[in-house]
This record gives structure tokens, C-alpha cells and sequence, in this order.
């Protein structure tokens, strides 16, 4: 079956929704980095009707991400596009947000670093990055199970890894970006708001 499940999107679905949709009220259009099985993309879409949401991944996902826009026949959500971080072209169309969920410890951290650089290209002024995800401060894990998570990720690829947030900031800020703020949410994750030219705001 082309439709996949991923019983952390049904989990973390709620909380990041109820997280961003205060972030993007004046924003129209959003790219999504990674739309993965397409669960993310379709409960979002679903309660932001004001948002063009725009799915990517690599081509191997888009037949689970079609088969969840199929079903959910909404008209703000767009086909998934091919982007494969580091070979795929960037698309050339300016959006007011991107997001991403649970992939800059899944990427290779040159090409978390790729990414940063595509979407600096592709954000408005004033636009918003909101990456998702288990993060490291100073170097130390935040919890027990993000370092058992950890060593598991480093089981399957060396490359793979959760990432130290002073890093994240050094990237942003190497591409115009800044933080704006840092959320706490469920299950020992954050939500990173970056702003394309935005002035540093604070940390939660």
C-alpha cells in the first residue's frame, strides 16, 4: 500500500499544530521540508485553510504523501515537489514559511547546512523557519531517552545525529536568519522559530 502511518506524526500532530498556527496567521504560503508519509501536511492544511501548503520529499515518499492528499481532497494542499537535500534544485518560487519536522538529525549535518542555505534563498523578509524536533544545549543531552535516541540513530548511519542548537544558531545566522524563539514541546522536543532578518528575541 502506497499510504503509510507514522504513529509519532499521529502523536505529535495535535501539539505542533496548536504550536505554529498562532506563528503563520499572516502568512499565505508555506514549504514543507520532508513531508514524509503526508500526515503532517494534511492535519495542518486541514485546520490552516488560509495556508497554501506546499509538500517536498525525496521521490520515494511521494506515493504515501499522494495517497494522504487523495483522501483528505483539500484544496489548499499542493502535490509534493522532489527534494533531495544537496542534489535537488531549490524551487524558485519565494514562500512565507517553511517547516520541518524530525529531519536535521535524520540528514547528514552537511546538508543540514544546505538546507539552511536554500531556504535563506527561498523565505521572504521577515519569514519564519520552523524546525521541529530534539535538540542538544551546551553539548548535553536534555533527557535520558534523547540519548538513547541518539545512540540509535548512530546505529543506523554515522552521519545521523541530534544536534546542538548553538550550531543551528551559527547556521542561521550565517543566512540572514535569527531566532525568535525556542519552544518547548512534548516528549523532550523543541520547536526552532527563525526569522529571515529578524532580530534575536528570546529562548523558552
Amino acid at each position: 500500500m502506497s499510504k503509510l502511518f507514522s504513529a509519532a506524526c499521529e502523536r505529535n500532530s495535535t501539539p505542533i499544530l496548536q504550536t505554529i498556527a498562532p506563528l503563520l496567521t499572516d502568512s499565505k504560503t508555506l514549504l514543507e521540508i520532508g513531508s514524509g508519509t503526508g500526515q503532517h501536511a494534511v492535519s495542518f492544511a486541514r485546520h490552516l485553510a488560509h495556508l497554501q501548503w506546499q509538500t517536498s520529499d525525496r521521490q520515494e515518499y511521494h506515493p504515501s504523501i499522494i495517497a494522504w492528499m487523495a483522501e483528505a481532497a483539500l484544496p489548499n494542499l499542493l502535490p509534493p515537489f522532489e527534494l533531495n537535500i544537496g542534489t535537488s534544485p531549490w524551487p524558485q518560487q519565494q514562500f512565507d514559511a517553511v517547516y520541518t519536522a524530525n529531519t536535521c538529525h535524520i540528514m547528514a549535518w552537511e546538508e543540514v547546512a544546505l538546507m539552511f542555505a536554500g531556504v535563506a534563498s527561498l523565505l521572504v523578509a521577515g519569514g519564519l523557519f520552523l524546525i521541529y524536533g530534539p535538540f542538544n544545549y551546551a553539548g548535553e543531552f536534555t533527557s535520558a531517552s534523547n540519548q538513547q535516541f541518539d545512540a540509535s540513530l548512530k546505529q543506523q548511519a554515522t552521519h545521523m545525529g541530534i544536534r546542538d542548537i548553538e550550531n543551528m544558531l551559527i547556521l542561521a545566522s550565517q543566512h540572514g536568519m535569527a531566532l525568535q524563539d525556542d519552544i518547548a514541546m512534548p516528549a523532550n522536543n523543541r520547536l526552532l522559530v527563525l526569522s529571515k532578518g529578524g532580530q534575536e528575541q528570546r529562548e523558552a
